[in-house]
C-alpha cells in the first residue's frame, strides 16, 4: 500500500472518529512520512516556512479591525445606509441584509464574522416583521459568506500564500464576483419574499433619509474605500493597508461614534487570538501534507487522471467544483484550500487557467461549505442567533444556495470577467 492511500486512509478515518481536522493532518502526515522514510523534523521546518511569510499578518490584524468596527457602531450605521436603500421593498429587512453583509464584508474578510455582526441586529428585526425564523436566519448565513469573496478576504489571503499568487490582484477580482452574488441574493430573497408576503411597507424610495444616512455613516462607508484604495493606488501594501484598518477603526470607534469600549477593545483582542491561533495551528499541520502530496507526485496523477477532459477545461472546472462542495461539507476552508491547491493548481495552469480565477473559484466553492452541514459555520453562528435548529435552517438556506451554484456555473464557462479589474489596473500578464 503506497504512501498516499495510507494518508488519505489515515487522514479520513481520523476525522470518522471525530479528530480535529488540524490533528487529523498531522496524524496522517506522520504516517507519510514514515512511509516516505523522511525526518520528521519536517512537520516543524513546514510550520516554520508556513509561518514565516509576512503577509500573514495580514489576517489577524483585518480580523481586529473587523471586530472593532462592529463593536464601534460601524455596522449599525451600514444597517441603516442599507435600510434607506432597499428597507421599503417587498422583504424589505431581507434585502437590507444581503447588502448591509456586502458592505460589511468589505470591512471583516470573514463569513462567520460577517453573519454575526449583521445577523445579531437584522435576525430580530425580521422576526419581528413576521419572516419565518429558518428563512431569517438563512439570508443572514448565506449574505454573510460575501465576507470570503468581497475583499479584504481571508480565504483569498489564505489561496495566495499557497499559491505564490497576488493578493492586489485577487481582491480586484473578487470584487466583481462578490457584487454579481450580492444582486443575485438580492433576487432570490426577494422572490422567496414576494411568495410569503414577508415585510415590505410599499413606501416609494426617497433620497433625502438616504443622503442623511450616507451622512451619518460616512466614516464606515469610508473605510473600505480608504483601506481598498490605499491598496490599488499603492501607498501601502495590504498588510500595510490591515494595520491602517485597525488604526481607523479604534479611532473612529473611540473618539467619532464613542461606542468602542475598553471592554469592547479586549474583546476584539480575545476574538482576533482565537482566531488567529486557529488558522495557525491548521496553517502548520496543513502545510506539511500539502507538501506530501507534492512529494508522492499526486498532482502528476490527478493530471494523468484528467488527461481525456483536458481539452474542455470548463468540465474540469466543474469536475474540481463538485469535489470541492462535497468535501466542504466536512472540511473547514482553510485547510481545504491549503492542501487541494497544491493538488489542483498545477492541473488547472496546465490547462491555461488563470491561478487568479481558480482561487475567486476556489473561493466561492468553499462559501457553499459554509452553508452546508454538518461543518457549515455560517449555519451554525445564524443558527445560535435565531435560537432554531441546524436542520430547520439548512431547509431554509436551500434556495438562497441556487446563486452560488449559478455563480460557480459562470465562473467556469465565462471566465474573462473575473479578471477584468485586476488586468485593467496592473496588466495582462503570462502565466
Amino acid at each position: 500500500m503506497n504512501g498516499p492511500i495510507v494518508m488519505a486512509l489515515v487522514f479520513v478515518a481520523t476525522i470518522a472518529i471525530g479528530v480535529p481536522i488540524p490533528f487529523a493532518a498531522g496524524i496522517a502526515t506522520v504516517a507519510g512520512i514514515l512511509i516516505a522514510d523522511i525526518p520528521l523534523t519536517l512537520l516543524a521546518q513546514s510550520a516554520w516556512t508556513a509561518f514565516e511569510p509576512f503577509p500573514l499578518v495580514t489576517i489577524p490584524l483585518f480580523v481586529l479591525a473587523g471586530q472593532l468596527m462592529e463593536k464601534g457602531g460601524m455596522s449599525e450605521k451600514l444597517i441603516e445606509i442599507a435600510h434607506r436603500l432597499v428597507g421599503a421593498y417587498k422583504g424589505g429587512l431581507g434585502l437590507v441584509t444581503v447588502v448591509a453583509c456586502m458592505f460589511f464584508a468589505a470591512l471583516s474578510g470573514s463569513g462567520p464574522a460577517t453573519t454575526a455582526a449583521i445577523g445579531s441586529i437584522t435576525i430580530p428585526a425580521m422576526l419581528k416583521e413576521g419572516y419565518r425564523p429558518r428563512f431569517a436566519g438563512a439570508v443572514s448565513a448565506a449574505a454573510g459568506a460575501l465576507g470570503s469573496m468581497i475583499p479584504p478576504s481571508n480565504l483569498l489571503i489564505i489561496y495566495a500564500l499557497v499559491s505564490d499568487e497576488s493578493i492586489p490582484r485577487l481582491f480586484l477580482a473578487g470584487i466583481l464576483p462578490g457584487i454579481a452574488l450580492g444582486l443575485l441574493l438580492m433576487l432570490t430573497t426577494f422572490i422567496v419574499a414576494s411568495r410569503n408576503d414577508y415585510g415590505g411597507s410599499g413606501e416609494g424610495f426617497v433620497w433625502r433619509p438616504l443622503l442623511q444616512a450616507f451622512w451619518d455613516g460616512k466614516w464606515a462607508v469610508a473605510a473600505p474605500l480608504i483601506i481598498l484604495g490605499g491598496i490599488y493606488i499603492g501607498i501601502f501594501t495590504p498588510s500595510e493597508a490591515a494595520g491602517v484598518a485597525v488604526f481607523y477603526g479604534l479611532v473612529v470607534g473611540l473618539f467619532v461614534y464613542r461606542k468602542l469600549t475598553f471592554r469592547g477593545v479586549a474583546e476584539a483582542l480575545r476574538f482576533t487570538a482565537i482566531t488567529i491561533g486557529t488558522v495557525l495551528f491548521i496553517l502548520g499541520s496543513t502545510k506539511a501534507f500539502g507538501q506530501l502530496v507534492t512529494l508522492f507526485d499526486i498532482p502528476q496523477a490527478i493530471l494523468e487522471l484528467f488527461s481525456t477532459a483536458a481539452a474542455y477545461p470548463w468540465l474540469v472546472m466543474l469536475l474540481i467544483g463538485i469535489f470541492y462542495i462535497f468535501v466542504g461539507m466536512w472540511l473547514e476552508s482553510i485547510p481545504q484550500i491549503i492542501i487541494f491547491t497544491a493538488v489542483f493548481l498545477p492541473l488547472v495552469t496546465s490547462l491555461g487557467i488563470d491561478p487568479v480565477l481558480f482561487g475567486i473559484f476556489t473561493v466561492m466553492t468553499c462559501e457553499v461549505g459554509f452553508l452546508t452541514p454538518p461543518i457549515g459555520a455560517n449555519l451554525f453562528v445564524a443558527a445560535r442567533i435565531t435560537n432554531i435548529s441546524i436542520e430547520d435552517i439548512s431547509l431554509g438556506v436551500l434556495p438562497l444556495l441556487i446563486p452560488y451554484v449559478f455563480m460557480i456555473l459562470l465562473l467556469a464557462f465565462f471566465s474573462e470577467w473575473v479578471l477584468y479589474l485586476p488586468n485593467l489596473v496592473y496588466g495582462v500578464r503570462a502565466f
